[in-house]
């Protein structure tokens, strides 16, 4: 599978520095978080969508869940390799895009967690069709009844972070909510073009329901810090907790 995105290139970069960013340092809360949330147990099977480094799914696999990992990276998976390996723990890992893959149905439960691919736009993604996708290949993941947890990019805190000049110079598209910005991978490598996707509640709720997820509860879910709590206006991350139909989608 060759290269075909912007943030294919940047992670496929920034691989090797990932575990060191100052949210990734509080794994095994966030999965206490996660495990309660999910309802699961030992030998529940869970995917982690954008798994990145696989510091979710390694820290799930060591107790004791059988852990899919899918990412779009070869970086990125190569370095969850790695991890599962030092971890003396088995993780089955997927190259594929979020938004068009298939696995066979049935999974406990599925999480999609610090914008390891909900949000990340290629530049000819569409806004509203590619999260809407990695939605409905969620559904389809689950069995009916089984939860759903995901952290997006609160849309709220966009808007009141950008202005006119910002919107005007092509940094901020209200309208798609998404922004555009160069960002280096780290280790002194070129800056890198991407485009990323913020979200309201409404909207989100809405995209869930259309996927067959209806949403649970939708609370501020900044990596680091998650809790039971409302969204702030001002937080970077909103957590949704969602549960697999038990019939089709209606919409």
């Amino acid at each position: 599978m060759p290269e075909n995105n912007s943030w294919e290139r940047f992670f496929d970069r920034h691989a090797s520095v990932y575990d060191g960013n100052i949210f990734t340092r509080n794994t095994s809360a966030e999965v206490d978080f996660l495990v309660e949330e999910l309802g699961v147990s030992p030998g529940d099977s869970i995917l982690d969508v954008g798994c990145g480094t696989g510091r979710h799914a390694v820290e799930l696999a060591r107790r004791g869940f059988r852990v899919t990992g899918l990412d779009l990276s070869a970086g990125m998976l190569e370095r969850a390799r790695e991890a599962a390996r030092t971890a003396n723990v088995q993780v089955h890992w997927i190259r594929a895009d979020a938004a068009d893959f298939s696995l066979p149905k049935g999974f406990d439960a599925v999480v999609c967690l610090c914008e390891g691919a909900f949000g990340l736009l290629s530049e000819a993604d569409d806004p509203i069709g590619q999260p809407l996708s990695i939605l409905r290949n969620v559904a389809e993941s689950l069995r009916p009844g089984a939860r759903f947890v995901l952290t997006a990019l609160n849309g709220a805190a966009m808007l009141r972070r950008y202005g006119k000049r910002d919107i005007a110079e092509g940094r901020f598209d209200p309208r798609t909510m998404v922004e555009s910005s160069s960002m280096s991978p780290g280790g002194g490598l070129p800056e890198i073009a991407v485009r990323e996707r913020g979200f309201v509640p409404t909207e989100l709720e809405l995209m869930c329901r259309i996927a067959g997820l209806p949403v649970l509860s939708i609370w501020g879910g900044t990596a680091g810090g998650w809790e039971r709590k409302p969204l702030d206006p001002d937080e970077i991350e909103m957590m949704v907790v969602a549960r697999r139909s038990k019939t089709e989608p209606s919409v």
